[in-house]
């Protein structure tokens, strides 16, 4: 069972970026953070300035009164603020002109970061929300003024840098004019790549089995690939993966536009994005050519959610071991938080998950599906924190809003399904939640569905009595066996699992019957 953190206090982190400022305010928990509020401000803190070596006067004033805000906003949630500064601030010639107005006018105290430790704080942010274990990665995060490179394994960076690679810097140096010049995309491509050859060879050489990108720039490109490819619009974009391919199309779509105005009719974009767009597309791409990136995951953790962590982390306030993987502890602090049965929970996520080690084979799922049963049998119950009747239904939709991170939209949407269906009905088509899913999907939620209902009903007692089960094909039917602790009747375990077995032998297509061994 998660332990809750040990502090009340509420944090905030602030990255003031070239391009925007991004606050968050968290409440410490075990695990990491709950989100409280956010706020994102397009400030263009370092646009139009000589390739960052001034911040306009402007840009100072436009800044200043969002950190106002930005702290205020902190000081509602008694949130203890903690503000980092990126490439515009770093390396602006009159940084300290700002950061010491900041203290005085907006009472925020600044904390101006290198771009090495801006890499290493979006990794921490980023693996967080993808949760990949150990598994290897190429990380890119591409912000107004920079573009930070990461490859790492868990929690070992193997390199990093940090490029003067930015939307907003690139687009001030080759798409300055309202009018795009027939060379500008291309001289845009060359520089770009030859700022990244300087660590091809290293990139190379660590290898990398999974591409990730994070920042506003990124998740743009997401929605519009998603948008061109037709795709319904997920809830949550983490952990979306598109391949360079789409990537490709896409920057030649929107270099087809040439104007902003164009760009924002063509693709639904407010201006502040379809102005950098381009920029940050041929960025992108250029990372994908250059290291051999065929497909990327995008990751919504980014700096301002590795400066919460690193902020929990020095603070003492994260009572697990570095690299757990965060979607086994999100879905839990959800359980803890909203289930009032958690150890009926845990009991019957043991059943399910031997009943999946026993079927999976038969059922054609493969391992990742696992995972998703566990979680939809912790949080199957989370829906009685809004009401006990129809609590099935309830749980479909606080699994579907609440934050799982390490998980992607997809992923969140089968768990709630497969905990919607624990009870009461079977997946219909008539359901339109469950009508939109793909075939493939459609079968992996009845499939698990069918196997938690059985292992709900195997803990009917709640007091996880049944201690193990088999199965055996016999006679043109499914035998489930199960054992109990020698101590315990049964009987009554037995009696629900077998009222709960209809899905699964619709799904097998054959009976099932659930028997006691000695």
């Amino acid at each position: 069972m998660v332990v809750w953190s040990k502090s009340d206090e509420i944090i905030a982190a602030l990255d003031i970026g070239t391009n925007s400022f991004h606050l968050v305010v968290a409440k410490p928990v075990a695990t990491g953070f709950e989100v409280v509020t956010n706020q994102k401000e397009v400030i263009r803190l370092g646009h139009g300035s000589g390739d960052m070596k001034q911040l306009g006067q402007d840009a100072m004033n436009r800044g200043i009164a969002s950190l106002k805000r930005m702290r205020e906003i902190s000081e509602v949630h008694n949130a203890k603020l903690r503000a980092v500064a990126t490439s515009a601030v770093r390396e602006a010639e009159n940084r300290n002109e700002f950061i010491k107005r900041a203290r005085k006018e907006a009472g925020v105290e600044i904390e101006v970061i290198s771009g090495i430790e801006e890499a290493r704080l979006i990794h921490l942010g980023a693996r967080h929300a993808i949760g990949l274990g150990d598994q290897q990665m190429l990380l890119c995060d591409i912000g107004g003024g920079s573009t930070e490179i990461v490859v790492a394994t868990g929690d070992k960076i193997l390199l990093s840098r940090s490029f003067k690679l930015g939307a907003v810097r690139l687009t001030d140096r080759f798409f300055g004019s309202d009018a795009l010049h027939p060379s500008a995309v291309s001289g845009c491509q060359k520089f770009v790549r030859s700022m990244l050859a300087t660590i091809e060879p290293a990139v190379k050489q660590l290898g990398f089995e999974i591409g990730v990108g994070s920042s506003g720039t990124v998740e743009a490109i997401a929605k519009l690939i998603a948008q061109q490819n037709h795709e319904a619009e997920p809830k949550s974009f983490n952990r979306y993966e598109f391949s360079t391919q789409d990537l490709t199309k896409i920057l030649d779509l929107i270099a087809d536009l040439p104007t902003i105005k164009q760009r924002e009719k063509a693709f639904g974009l407010d201006s502040s994005r379809a102005e950098i767009i381009l920029a940050g597309a041929i960025i992108l791409e250029g990372i994908a050519l250059s290291f051999g990136v065929t497909s990327f995951v995008y990751s919504e953790y980014a700096l301002r959610e590795g400066v919460l962590f690193d902020t929990l982390q020095r603070q003492d306030l994260l009572d697990h071991p570095d690299g757990v993987d965060p979607a086994t502890h999100s879905v839990r602090q959800l359980a803890d938080r909203c289930d009032d049965r958690p150890a009926h929970g845990m009991n019957v996520a043991k059943i399910a998950n031997s009943l999946f080690e026993n079927l999976h084979k038969r059922l054609n799922l493969d391992a990742a599906c696992q995972r998703y049963l566990e979680a939809a049998a912790l949080l199957a119950n989370v829906g009685v924190v809004v009401s006990h009747s129809k609590h099935h239904l309830h749980s479909y939709y606080v699994i579907r809003n609440s934050e799982l991170v390490g998980l992607s939209d997809r992923e969140i949407e089968i768990i709630a399904q497969v905990a919607r269906y624990h009870r009461k009905s079977v997946p219909k088509e008539s359901h339109p939640e469950f009508a939109l899913l793909s075939d493939a999907d459609k079968h992996i939620v009845r499939s698990l569905a069918g196997l938690l209902r059985i292992a709900i009903g195997l803990d009917r007692t709640q007091d996880g009595r049944i201690k193990k089960v088999t199965t055996r094909a016999e006679d043109e039917q499914l035998l489930i066996f199960v054992k109990a602790s020698a101590k315990f009747d049964y009987e009554l375990n037995l009696y629900a699992a077998n009222e709960r077995r209809g899905l699964l032998a619709d799904v097998i297509g054959t009976k099932v019957k659930i028997v006691a061994i000695e």
